[in-house]
């Protein structure tokens, strides 16, 4: 089956045919990334805007869920590095965007981080 899948995806050119990345692994770890993606979101919200914190927790879990599916039992602490470091890039896009006297990097910064967590909110059925 993942050898099917694998081909499908690159008759369809969405991996390059050298990309030696198993598709369950780069799934993972964009489940990975983003579960703490919105963690950083969440965490700024209850600064600024409380009520959309509770949206992102929900989506947060929605994530962590993914994560549990399909994470293989030795991989926890890739997964939670993954998650960390992806926290850590967001925190600071969100910082970048909102204590920034550049008001076009601020503007840039925040626009990165809206895209990144829209494509990772996009990911969920809900």
């Amino acid at each position: 089956m993942k050898t099917l899948i694998s081909i499908t995806f690159l008759a369809l050119g969405a991996l390059p045919a050298n990309a030696g990345i198993s598709l369950p692994d780069e799934q993972l770890r964009t489940f990975a990334a983003c579960a703490g993606r919105l963690s950083a979101q969440m965490e700024h919200q209850w600064m600024f805007d409380g009520d959309a914190s509770e949206i992102t927790k929900r989506q947060r879990a929605q994530l962590i869920d993914l994560v549990s599916a399909v994470m293989a039992p030795d991989q926890g602490r890739e997964v939670l590095n993954w998650r960390i470091s992806a926290k850590a890039a967001h925190h600071a896009l969100l910082t970048r965007a909102t204590f920034n006297d550049d008001p076009g990097d601020a503007a840039w910064a925040a626009d990165m981080a809206a895209l990144q967590t829209a494509d990772c909110t996009a990911l969920l059925l809900s």
